[in-house]
């Protein structure tokens, strides 16, 4: 239970209804481009800012700090390659999104191919922001709620949580979601920062901590086959995959892509997140390894060495979901504590609204809009507002199933893992290659969705042991799609020029940044900016390799 003193629990309310009213205050309602993408007139800060706070749920910051106390800083590999991830998308991706004046990810695998590609991944990214996303956002809200309040019930409080992020996102739309995340990421980085100051100094400070975790492979971002986290060619096959469906094709974060005034504006914003997520590893992550060494559960002769999170629930009675929380209350002083958790549901609110204006904006475009194609602009912010209801009650009624899994890292990549590769090999494809057509694209998301059921059958269902690593199984599946793809594709009929000619890159496109780059000035070139971040990336690699 936490020990929240008068001050603390003052603040943590004077927060909750600061943030209510202050996105009800910036809300935008008035047409569709207003509610669904803010009226796409962000400056990139705004738009760095947000995608940092959307990206960051209570699940992440439970679960960073989680895997951290089971396996080290493994985890961090995730972000480190997800920003070089992000150094692609923006290169070369993020121009034709801009450009074509979409509204959602599926949109534009239409232009690219049919109908039948954008109605398919609508479909999955609208039950994977439901089942992955908002739930899990919930439930790891819950847990953190748990600890002030034990004594209530935990399916109330997922309920109040939804309501809390429901109420301004369903009126307001993005323009209320971005508002209050640009404030929330400000909490979450102080707060974050001031838990791993505070957790730091707790045992003892820097030397103390690497003379306690130095041996083994706590320390390293490299491990071996066998890891249970990352296995390290998982990390450079397996991880890149993840990290681009995340970034590139997943809603909840292009929306705010989407809504940039400008590709240099869009490009600057993905840059800074990616700036941002250097520090994961630091106020996120090392918590949860120093959680281990202050012994934060009071289990006595615990091992000192990697242990799975489901052998230290079921063996020690140990929940690494609750890492994050418990520590909040063992090494933060009186009043500091409402600050943190302030933090922590500003990770769960920036996540569940950002997740309701991505379904919403999905149902609305892709399944309303073709259902009634005379639809005014009001009828589709109408529409959109229902569905977020409906996607919030969904979310709350399977949020509570959420604490079966091992860790929420766990639940989250693995099933990720599966449905991911069909859909970033067609986006390749769709951008790289023109040959490839809609039959082809249709055929190779079939094919991926087919070879993903039978592992989750084979997995969940019949509890047959598959023996490779779900990041290992990711590039496997991506392969076989992409070769179902390319077959189908010779197989058939060359797609329409009108379908190639605005949606694929060539290299006149770099010729003419280049050329339009020479008159900007070097630290406000992209491609510079992205440079360096490239080698901040790999520079981080090499010091915990």
């Amino acid at each position: 239970m936490l020990n929240l003193n008068i001050i603390d629990l003052v603040v943590l309310v004077l927060y909750i209804i600061f943030i209510v009213w202050w996105g009800l205050k910036n809300s935008k309602s008035s047409d569709s481009d207003a509610y669904f993408l803010a009226g796409r007139d962000l400056k990139w800060p705004m738009v760095g800012l947000s995608l940092f706070a959307a990206s960051i749920s209570s699940s992440t910051l439970m679960g960073n700090s989680g895997e951290g106390f089971i396996n080290g800083i493994a985890v961090f590999n995730y972000n480190w390659i997800s920003i070089l991830v992000m150094v692609f998308f923006a290169i070369f991706f993020l121009p034709f999104y801009i450009k074509s004046g979409i509204f959602t990810m599926p949109e534009f695998l239409e232009r690219r191919f049919d109908a039948r590609s954008r109605t398919y991944f609508s479909f999955i990214t609208i039950v994977g922001n439901i089942f992955l996303d908002a739930s899990a956002t919930l439930y790891a809200g819950a847990l953190i709620i748990n600890m002030i309040f034990p004594g209530v019930d935990m399916m109330l409080l997922i309920i109040g949580m939804g309501i809390v992020a429901g109420s301004y996102t369903i009126i307001g739309g993005l323009s209320s979601v971005i508002n209050t995340e640009v404030i929330q990421a400000f909490v979450l980085i102080i707060g974050s920062t001031l838990l791993a100051f505070f957790a730091m100094d707790s045992i003892g400070g820097w030397e103390v901590f690497y003379t306690q975790f130095h041996d083994g492979v706590w320390l390293k971002l490299t491990r071996s086959m066998d890891d249970p986290t990352v296995p390290w060619l998982g990390m450079w096959v397996g991880i890149p995959i993840l990290g681009f469906y995340f970034w590139g094709n997943n809603q909840v974060m292009v929306q705010r892509v989407l809504s940039a005034k400008s590709i240099d504006h869009g490009r600057k914003g993905v840059l800074l997140v990616g700036f941002l997520y250097l520090f994961t590893l630091f106020i996120f992550i090392f918590p949860g390894l120093i959680a281990r060494g202050i012994n934060l559960f009071g289990v006595e002769n615990l091992p000192h060495e990697i242990i799975s999170g489901s052998e230290l629930k079921s063996k020690y009675g140990i929940n690494t979901d609750q890492v994050y929380p418990r520590l909040i209350n063992k090494v933060l002083p009186v009043g500091l504590i409402g600050i943190i958790l302030s933090a922590m549901i500003s990770a769960l609110t920036s996540a569940l609204s950002a997740t309701l204006n991505s379904v919403s904006t999905l149902f609305t475009m892709d399944f309303y809009s073709k259902f009634d194609k005379n639809a005014t602009s009001e009828k589709k912010v109408k529409v959109g507002k229902i569905t977020a209801v409906v996607t919030l009650i969904i979310a709350i009624l399977w949020a509570p199933y959420i604490g079966k899994f091992d860790s929420l890292i766990a639940y989250y990549q693995e099933i990720l893992s599966y449905l991911a590769p069909p859909v970033v090999g067609t986006f390749f494809l769709g951008l790289f290659w023109k040959r490839s057509n809609a039959t082809g694209a249709f055929s190779g998301l079939m094919s991926g969705l087919f070879i993903a059921m039978i592992i989750m059958l084979a997995k969940y269902v019949l509890d047959f042991e598959v023996g490779l690593h779900f990041l290992l199984l990711a590039p496997i599946i991506l392969v076989l799609s992409v070769l179902v793809n390319i077959v189908v594709s010779y197989s058939s009929a060359p797609p329409l020029e009108e379908k190639v000619k605005d949606n694929t890159w060539t290299k006149a496109i770099w010729i003419e940044e280049t050329m339009a780059l020479k008159d900007v000035v070097w630290y406000k070139n992209f491609r510079l900016q992205a440079l360096l971040l490239i080698l901040a990336c790999f520079g981080m690699y090499a010091l915990f390799y």
